[in-house]
């Protein structure tokens, strides 16, 4: 019989193996199908968009590269700069109110109140229902004629005239930013809650031993430690109301006379129904700033504190 040789070199492992015993490629191998998925959806979506942005593309016909032309034609452009305004107003507002009202309602929900499930449970519809149907009901109890508003209200001789909810201006963008604080609490209020739920109970204890009222121990304890929540929560809330579109179009189409136009109704209205798909491309660039700049301030917010309990924070000095 042949002998083995002792000196024998052991076979190469295969690519497959090799990358089955790397931690960092089997994490990108994990990774690909959403990078496919952010590149198909995301990132060539976003790239025409720029690109149509520096055309004169309409519907039906293919456009030419005009440089800036579209981004300086918006710079003078009344309508543009109020839907701006009404952007920034509409997403400070709401998320200052939507803020107020989940965190109140998360701490409620925090304590020991029976059927506190179902109260959970109840809280979350709003943010369920498709946002098209919510739109409708608030459409129906801002009707000029057949709102339920208006009729309690000449019931009680409060006034005596139904309200002109969606006619006017001011009442017009009022009543949008009611619709959008009513369908974001729920999201806002159950996210707080589940940050609330983390924050150790013998904290406040060991506090309330020592004399620290309500007030206190929610500055000193709850507010710094939900601090993290609260930065991611507020981003999203941001996001999700900096570019809203179907609340807004469902209820007025942005009117009356553009006074609830938001920059991503109209970059619809321009670049779909007005046919100037370069200049509706256009509005929704001049969108990615403003994102970009919550996204950021959410970033450094998180910074600032760790995410482990009992981190400290990063500007203190070892």
């Amino acid at each position: 019989m042949s002998r083995t040789t002792a000196g024998a070199m052991p076979s190469k492992p295969s690519f497959f193996e090799r990358l089955s015993q790397s931690r960092n490629g089997l994490g990108l191998l994990f990774m690909l199908p959403a990078a496919v998925f952010l590149l198909c959806f995301l990132t060539y979506p976003l790239g025409l968009g720029v690109w149509l942005g520096f055309t004169d593309t309409r519907i039906g016909r293919p456009g030419i590269f005009i440089g800036l032309e579209n981004y300086q034609y918006l710079m003078e452009d009344k309508v543009f700069w109020l839907s701006v305004f009404n952007t920034i107003v509409y997403t400070a507002v709401a998320s200052i109110l939507k803020f107020a009202l989940g965190l109140w309602l998360a701490i409620i929900l925090n304590e020991h109140l029976p059927f506190k499930t179902f109260f959970r449970a109840v809280i979350l519809l709003p943010w369920v229902v498709p946002t098209v149907l919510s739109a409708l009901a608030f459409w129906w109890i801002f009707d000029s004629q057949f709102s339920i508003i208006s009729w309690v209200l000449m019931q009680w001789g409060i006034i005596d005239t139904p309200i002109n909810f969606l006619g006017d201006a001011t009442n017009a963008r009022l009543s949008v930013i009611a619709a959008n604080v009513w369908r974001g609490i729920p999201f806002v209020a159950i996210s707080l809650l589940a940050g609330l739920q983390t924050i150790p109970t013998s904290l406040h204890e060991a506090a309330a031993l020592d004399g620290a009222t309500s007030w206190q121990r929610f500055r000193r304890i709850t507010l710094p430690l939900l601090t993290p929540i609260i930065a991611v929560v507020m981003t999203f809330s941001v996001l999700f109301t900096f570019t809203d579109f179907q609340l807004i179009y469902v209820l007025t189409k942005g009117g009356p006379v553009n006074a609830t136009h938001l920059m991503a109704t109209l970059s619809f209205q321009r670049g779909i129904p007005g046919g100037a798909l370069g200049e509706g491309a256009a509005i929704a660039v001049a969108m990615v700033p403003f994102l970009l700049a919550a996204i950021l301030f959410s970033f450094f917010g998180l910074q600032r504190r760790k995410w482990q309990q009992g981190g400290s924070d990063l500007g203190d000095k070892r």
